[in-house]
């Protein structure tokens, strides 16, 4: 299906989705543009996977609207369907059978001959690191190996949207760079991708725009610097070579920056705010004039994790076990093919 003239992937506009007593999602408005990595932010329970199986057309919004390439999520969800891949948090994937065996089923559901289900799976396995693991049962696979087995499930019909919700979770640092790189991957090659994730360094490498999503409520959007640079200045951080300059140090900090400075002894650091970088050069000079001589010397953004806790009051990963993952059966969100799958009576795979 064309989507080529389509500027916007997603558009969500005040979804709600309320189980029981409790609001899950509670007017979300999400823009993502058409080739771009788009993160969603937040703590276990803020409402990302509720919000991402609206628009994947796994639960219907209570209110509110959302349209993938302009298509109604729920008044063309056919459409909509053959337009995405869902990878959830778990593979959910057959154990008893092997990754190939797993892949060919998937591919069949989707609609792909016999021939064509073969050679897309060895594919898919080589893409993702697994052909020799192939014949392999899934009950022996470790968790990455699960992980990457169910992306590529969701990509076998190369789908334009990909939905990435929390991939990486609990996996080891090595496997989750080399999900990345499959992440950028699949967008030069012209997928999009929308990613959920409670992990602040994630969204820092990945995504081009992030939504900070806390409680059912986007609180904050915008690229990666623009968010930074909403919470305050960048600070300043020094280390002096004689512990006994530290006091020094620090009142030329604060007279040339016209800051409040603070101390840590025990590393003789001083760290300051900085919102004129310009004034660097102007400290330099006035620390050398005092014959004051410096270890190190940097100056840093906020982390992710200031900007989620300025905004939120509260870290990334703070939160209990999320009402929209109790009314849910705390499942992830299936894969296209397994969605298809859920409402086939049988299938032959002979």
């Amino acid at each position: 299906m064309n989507v080529a003239n389509s500027e916007w992937a997603v558009e969500a506009r005040g979804l709600v989705k309320t189980f029981g007593d409790n609001k899950a999602v509670d007017g979300v408005d999400l823009q993502v543009r058409a080739g771009s990595i788009y993160g969603v932010l937040g703590p276990n329970g803020a409402g990302k996977t509720t919000t991402i199986r609206m628009l994947a057309t796994l639960l219907r919004p209570d209110a509110g609207t959302g349209r993938i390439f302009g298509h109604d999520v729920v008044k063309e969800s056919q459409i909509v369907r053959q337009l995405i891949g869902v990878t959830g948090q778990y593979a959910s994937v057959d154990e008893s059978l092997s990754a190939t065996e797993n892949l060919i089923i998937f591919s069949r559901l989707l609609g792909l001959s016999r021939a064509d289900s073969k050679r897309k799976a060895a594919e898919l396995l080589e893409e993702f690191g697994l052909t020799e693991a192939a014949k392999r049962p899934l009950k022996n696979f470790s968790g990455g190996m699960r992980r990457r087995l169910d992306l590529a499930a969701s990509l076998i019909a190369q789908p334009p949207l990909i939905f990435l919700d929390e991939p990486t979770t609990g996996l080891d640092p090595r496997t989750r760079s080399q999900m990345w790189e499959t992440i950028r991957r699949l967008v030069k090659t012209g997928s999009t991708v929308l990613l959920t994730t409670q992990y602040l360094d994630e969204a820092d490498q990945l995504a081009d725009r992030i939504a900070v999503i806390d409680r059912g409520h986007v609180v904050a959007e915008g690229t990666v610097d623009e968010l930074k640079a909403s919470v305050g200045t960048s600070s300043l951080q020094l280390r002096v070579r004689r512990a006994s300059d530290i006091e020094e140090a620090r009142r030329i900090v604060e007279r040339v920056l016209n800051v409040t400075s603070s101390v840590s002894s025990e590393a003789a650091n001083i760290t300051a705010p900085m919102a004129d970088a310009d004034l660097v050069t102007d400290l330099l000079l006035a620390l050398r004039e005092a014959g004051v001589h410096l270890a190190e010397m940097s100056v840093q953004k906020p982390t992710l994790d200031e900007v989620f806790l300025a905004i939120t009051g509260h870290a990334a990963q703070d939160g209990s076990a999320s009402p929209e993952a109790a009314a849910a059966g705390a499942t992830a969100a299936p894969s296209a093919a397994q969605s298809k799958a859920s409402n086939e009576m049988e299938v032959k795979t002979q």
